[in-house]
């Protein structure tokens, strides 16, 4: 019986491209899952679930994002502060008022794997309110 081998990308080898994804063309979801696969590098052909193989992203247009359904008046954030009754509710459409781009940074990282590298890869999420940027694409 023959044995398979298994290569191991090398980090040094590794090259980090640029995308550049345009936040109004879809919903807010699969806008955040496109992100996400190129944070992670699950387009590139030699991905390794362990290692960091992601792209730099810029989304541009964050403030036109588009929801379906009745999310923005439904939508609730919820976070606790650990102590009794201390849970806090934002709706959608107050965050979406306060910071577009933080709607968006939510939703893929929690798209994104409870890796260790996992605050490496939002580091190289670009989050911008126009169309125009000033990162090399």
């Amino acid at each position: 019986m023959k044995s398979q081998s298994i290569t191991i990308p090398k980090i040094k080898d590794l090259k980090r491209y640029w995308h550049q994804v345009d936040a109004s063309s879809d919903s807010m979801g699969r806008v955040a899952t496109k992100i996400a696969t190129f944070l992670r590098g699950k387009h590139k052909r030699n991905f390794t679930p362990h290692m960091d193989m992601g792209d730099y992203v810029v989304a541009i247009n964050v403030d036109k994002l588009k929801f379906t359904g009745r999310k923005i008046a439904q939508k609730q954030y919820f976070h606790h502060s650990g102590y009794l009754g201390g849970i806090k509710t934002t709706n959608l459409k107050d965050l979406i008022q306060k910071s577009p781009e933080d709607v968006l940074k939510r939703a893929v990282l929690n798209m994104l794997d409870d890796v260790k590298f996992r605050k490496k890869l939002m580091a190289r999420l670009k989050l911008v309110k126009g169309a125009k940027h000033d990162y090399k694409i």
